[in-house]
């Protein structure tokens, strides 16, 4: 301390001029001088620190890491920061804490070793970076808030792009539907049009004729003409059922009756019928063995099944070929095959052939209304029935109904 006496007038000359406060300390740790920066910082007079310990600067909580930390620095004799990595805390003369920042010089004068202490007041700077730190917290809690919120909007936007999306496939299912609906329309239009103009014209032309054969002799004619009138009111007739079978089973108003009938009494009256409409040279040939056998369905959709059928194969078969209505038993289910010599299917349009109003293109100049094979398989499937077939163009199609067998008896 006596060289600091000494060379006092240097030392606060030096020392007085810096802004900073500097400390200075002896091996013990006692304070040997002061600046008047250090003083104000701490809150202490001129001289008031001299000859103080150190520790008298440091907070209490921190006074046992000092001493291990001080002996270490003057062992090594280098100049530092104190604190590298660490917050510093000075403690002023009315016992208030306060942030430093501390930078070490050891040196040696007259064989004794000193430790100048550099001593910055960093409140203002611990301050503002409490409040940049504040700011960024409140900048990132902003951030998410608005990302949060992005999120949310984006979300929002794509549950509309959804539903837009949604509503636009429904829009446009819709519009289809209204287009095959209206094409259906047309078609149907036109298919009534074309089948009830033919029989009309064909009936009123009979008529015409009956009312001129007054003689008797020519009875024979008479019967012709009445023939054909009943021929041509019986195919309007199926036309009618045909449409009201198809107006049934789209409102599900259709109630199927299950009865126990001999199969025997639905082939004759399907093969009587159907023997009115032959073609010159045509025959159908009968299935074998079927007497004496009993089924349980409904007796009058496997009527109307059969006479579809077997009417379709006289009429797309041409003059001398056979129909052949082939019957098969088995444990679970009857199966009716009929096997026709007649101009067959296109290979292309096999997949349509059971949608409603449609037509082969081979046979748009025969009569038919499309709807006779769909009205057919709907009827069987609700069922617990199937129809299929094989088919190949300019040889023959064969149709196989297949039925469960729930009763028999033989």
């Amino acid at each position: 301390m006596k060289v600091f006496e000494k060379n006092s007038n240097i030392f606060k000359l030096l020392s007085e001029a810096i802004s900073e406060g500097i400390i200075v300390v002896n091996r013990e740790q006692l304070i040997v001088a002061t600046n008047g920066a250090a003083n104000e910082s701490f809150g202490y007079d001129t001289d008031e620190l001299i000859g103080k310990r150190l520790d008298t600067l440091i907070p209490q909580k921190f006074h046992h890491n000092h001493q291990s930390h001080f002996k270490g620095f003057v062992s090594k004799s280098e100049k530092r920061s104190m604190g590298k990595g660490r917050d510093l805390y000075g403690m002023r003369k009315n016992g208030e804490e306060f942030p430093v920042e501390v930078g070490l010089n050891p040196f040696t004068i007259y064989d004794n070793d000193y430790v100048m202490a550099l001593v910055i007041d960093i409140t203002e700077r611990k301050e503002q970076e409490k409040q940049i730190q504040e700011l960024n917290i409140e900048l990132e809690r902003k951030v998410e808030e608005r990302t949060e919120k992005l999120h949310h909007t984006i979300h929002e936007l794509q549950e509309e792009v959804k539903l837009r999306k949604e509503a636009e496939a429904k829009a446009k299912e819709s519009l289809k539907k209204e287009q095959d609906l209206n094409e259906l329309k047309t078609k149907f239009l036109s298919l009534v049009s074309h089948e009830f103009k033919t029989p009309l014209s064909g009936i009123l032309t009979s008529t015409t004729l009956v009312g001129k054969y007054t003689k008797e002799e020519q009875q024979e004619k008479r019967e012709k003409h009445l023939g054909t009138i009943k021929n041509k009111v019986k195919y309007l007739d199926n036309i009618l059922n045909d449409f009201l079978s198809v107006e049934r089973l789209d409102s599900g108003k259709v109630n199927y009756k299950l009865s126990v009938f001999p199969l025997s009494k639905v082939i004759n009256e399907v093969i009587y019928d159907a023997n009115m409409l032959l073609k010159d040279g045509q025959k159908i040939k009968y299935p074998d063995d079927i007497d004496g056998y009993n089924i349980e369905f409904d007796e009058k959709i496997l009527e109307l099944s059969l006479t579809n059928l077997i009417r379709n194969a006289i009429k797309y078969s041409g003059e001398h070929t056979v129909i052949d209505l082939q019957v098969y038993f088995s444990d679970e289910e009857l199966t009716f095959k009929i096997v026709d010599q007649g101009m067959g299917i296109p290979e292309k349009e096999k997949k349509f052939i059971f949608k409603r109003y449609f037509r082969a293109e081979n046979a748009l100049l025969d009569q038919g209304t499309g709807i006779g094979l769909n009205i057919v398989k709907n009827h069987l499937e609700n069922l617990g029935g199937s129809i299929t077939f094989t088919s190949e163009e300019n040889k023959g199609s064969t149709f196989i109904i297949q039925i469960p067998r729930t009763y028999n008896n033989h």
